[in-house]
């Protein structure tokens, strides 16, 4: 299981389906052009492929704050449906794990929708613990 981090147009594009499941708001005409915008500000697209498909990603940025420091947020991470079981996206959040203690950062951070419990249990399993509720406003 290797992973990958997406640094050409084609790699991106790759990562569609996805992402797509995920964020399914997303326009594909847009989402090349859009990815490269974020990562230029920082963003890095990691992906799994297995029969020269995309069938895991982890969007993720380096961020620092004041009460937790320096640290990774995972923006996304999503596995294509008839993908999940496998392991992919375990995977995908020891890489970004791994990058964090090689960066020496002290934690590595993400939001998750409520109804995500199976999300969840991944998170758990893989030490996250909830700390917080997250609050938005649309303005």
């Amino acid at each position: 299981m290797q992973v990958q981090i997406a640094k050409t147009e084609e790699d991106i594009l790759k990562c569609w389906e996805v992402i797509y499941q995920l964020r399914p708001h997303l326009v594909k005409d847009k989402f090349v052009a859009t990815v490269l915008e974020m990562i230029g500000e920082g963003y890095i697209l990691a992906f799994i492929e297995a029969d020269g498909k995309a069938v895991s990603a982890i969007g993720y940025r380096y961020q620092q704050y004041l009460y937790n420091g320096k640290h990774f947020y995972i923006d996304d991470l999503t596995t294509l449906a008839e993908a999940r079981g496998y392991g992919y996206a375990g995977a995908l959040l020891d890489h970004v794990a791994e990058e964090a203690r090689k960066n020496n950062y002290a934690t590595v951070t993400l939001d998750s929708g409520h109804q995500r419990f199976t999300a969840h249990r991944l998170y758990l399993n893989k030490g996250f613990d909830i700390v917080a509720h997250h609050f938005v406003k649309k303005v």
